[in-house]
């Protein structure tokens, strides 16, 4: 099962990429995100009030609002940057490339923000992970010609506004049901952008049918599918496991663009991708399910983050003061 959700993950995840092109000629990025979350607000809206209260029952309006503040920063921050880059003459497989570089922020900063740690095996996947990601777009990168360097730096914020929705998540002192945290995320995104399109003039949609079609396709594959199994996988399995799955993002988005677009998909490419199903295999191989600390007892899951060192003993003092919920 976990196999087969991350599967789905990385090519639901991947497909919003490939959405942001198909969109990108047709109209502005507020515009397609605004129509991308405005009604499907409104549908789990609905679904929300005719499934009655159970999934609601017992959250509090902090509860809420930390949803909303995680929707802010993983859906309407990071798309945002993703489109606009995408608009701005940034590739697909160069913005997949910064995004891949998510898992070693994340990895980075686990250990002082979680009181995690990842293995030696793990950190060497990451670094495996990071190489196949740098083989799949560095030729793509080096060609690129007629986008201002600082173009570059927008689709880096969205990785790190990602890395921040995730941590936030992952502190959270209850865990909110999936439909509820989705629902909250994609209602905030929806006022934002619809704010947004308003306040610059571009709310109306164009009459193309292919704006429809990448709306569809974004709603479809990348809301439902790529963002809703990201915060499941990341509940199951832990920040380390998720985010090595966003390794296999570049190269996979290299080959959808090579079969949908006709982008070059050479040796390179294909190296880059036996070379992140490699790190995936390392990181997975050394990972167990996520075990809830309990009193007095310091967590010791392996994918629950880093000094990349094995832990000292209780008797020396080496203590986790929290664990991952």
């Amino acid at each position: 099962m976990h196999a087969l959700l991350s599967l789905a993950f990385v090519l639901c995840w991947s497909s919003g990429f490939i959405g942001a092109k198909l969109g990108a000629g047709s109209a502005p990025a507020t515009t397609i995100l605004m129509w991308r979350f405005l009604p499907l607000a409104v549908i789990l809206t609905v679904v929300a009030v005719l499934a009655g209260r159970a999934a609601w029952r017992g959250l509090t309006a902090r509860d809420v609002g930390r949803q909303a503040v995680i929707g802010v920063l993983s859906q309407s921050g990071y798309l945002l940057t993703v489109y606009y880059a995408i608009q701005l003459g940034v590739s697909s497989g160069t913005t997949a490339l910064i995004d891949g570089v998510q898992p070693l922020v994340a990895g980075a900063l686990a250990g002082p923000l979680l009181r995690q740690y990842v293995s030696r095996r793990q950190w060497l996947g990451l670094c495996l992970g990071v190489s196949g990601v740098v083989i799949v777009t560095a030729a793509d990168a080096g060609a690129a010609s007629g986008v201002a360097p600082w173009a570059y730096l927008v689709p880096f914020l969205g990785m790190l506004s990602l890395v921040a929705a995730t941590f936030l998540e992952s502190r959270s002192p209850a865990p909110v049901p999936p439909r509820v945290a989705l629902t909250v995320h994609c209602a905030t995104s929806a006022v934002l952008f619809t704010v947004l399109a308003l306040s610059t003039g571009a709310a109306a949609p164009p009459a193309e049918g292919a704006f429809w079609a990448a709306i569809g396709w974004l709603v479809v594959l990348s809301t439902f599918g790529g963002y809703g199994l990201y915060w499941i996988i990341l509940r199951r399995s832990g920040v380390t496991a998720v985010n090595t799955l966003m390794f296999l993002m570049a190269p996979v988005t290299a080959v959808w663009g090579a079969l949908m677009f006709g982008e070059p998909f050479g040796v390179q490419t294909a190296l880059g991708l036996v070379v992140g199903l490699v790190a995936v295999a390392v990181v997975h191989r050394d990972s167990g399910p996520p075990r809830r600390e309990t009193a007095g007892s310091p967590l010791r899951s392996p994918h629950n983050l880093p000094p990349c060192r094995a832990p000292k003993p209780p008797d020396v003092g080496h203590r986790l003061s929290g664990g991952r919920r």
